[in-house]
């Protein structure tokens, strides 16, 4: 008989995030360098449980008006499909195009940084996107419908008792179409995600809040799709400028 257990292994895995934030959270008294492990931890579950298409990183997001996004701490995006990703002197900019999710990683959540996630959201989903028709062996197809990019938080803890009550739905609640989260995750405490059908959010309290974070993201990708076909010259038009 077998002494495989995939509930432990799902628990395993929420159980070493949660462990890791909480160490960072007690460990390091400097903002910044909490700030920084914060982000790493989520980034590497990412980039270790993500299928090998999409890459995860922290970014700048540019389109080719020339407009950039805020800093973002958590950029899933195409590695597939991308032509080109610029890293300079440790500084990533990613192309609007390639971009599938994003997110804000902090140590505790409030509405304050609800909000500030919210424009950091926003300030990546209100760039141009390009999309071209795409050749095949028999033709060609017409151009991607852009999708929604994916956005929501990230952290260990959270201000509100209960923690996922009525004060989180309040802040999440409200907003625009470019500022509204999608789905996070508080790994004490439990993970969230926005219904489309019901228009609603939910709540995931049980014992494995980021592994349920993760499965939801990885659905949320597959309905996703591919990135559109980018416009590449229209990138380029800015080498005569």
């Amino acid at each position: 008989m077998s002494n495989w257990s995939l509930d432990v292994l799902l628990g395993s895995l929420h159980e070493d995030i949660q462990t890791r934030l909480a160490t960072a959270r007690k460990s390091f008294g400097h903002p910044g360098t909490k700030g920084d492990a914060t982000e790493n931890i989520w980034l590497e579950l990412l980039q270790k449980y993500l299928p090998q298409r999409y890459q995860a990183s922290k970014a700048h997001v540019v389109d080719s008006l020339g407009s950039f996004s805020q800093q973002i701490d958590v950029v899933v995006f195409d590695r597939q499909y991308s032509p080109f990703i610029f890293n300079y002197e440790g500084q990533t900019v990613i192309p609007a195009e390639s971009v599938y999710a994003v997110f804000e990683a902090k140590q505790e959540i409030n509405a304050e940084l609800i909000k500030y996630a919210q424009e950091k959201v926003a300030s990546v989903r209100k760039l141009h996107r390009t999309s071209l028709p795409i050749p095949h062996a028999g033709g060609t197809y017409p151009p991607k419908q852009l999708v929604t990019i994916i956005g929501g938080i990230l952290a260990l803890e959270i201000a509100w008792s209960p923690p996922l009550g009525d004060s989180l739905i309040k802040a999440l609640n409200g907003q625009t179409s470019d500022n509204h989260l999608d789905l996070g995750c508080v790994a004490a405490h439990g993970a969230f995600c926005f219904n489309n059908t019901t228009s609603s959010y939910e709540i995931s309290d049980h014992a494995k809040h980021a592994t349920t974070f993760l499965f939801e993201l990885i659905s949320r990708l597959q309905n996703s799709a591919t990135v559109p076909m980018i416009d590449i010259k229209a990138y380029a038009s800015w080498l005569t400028r």
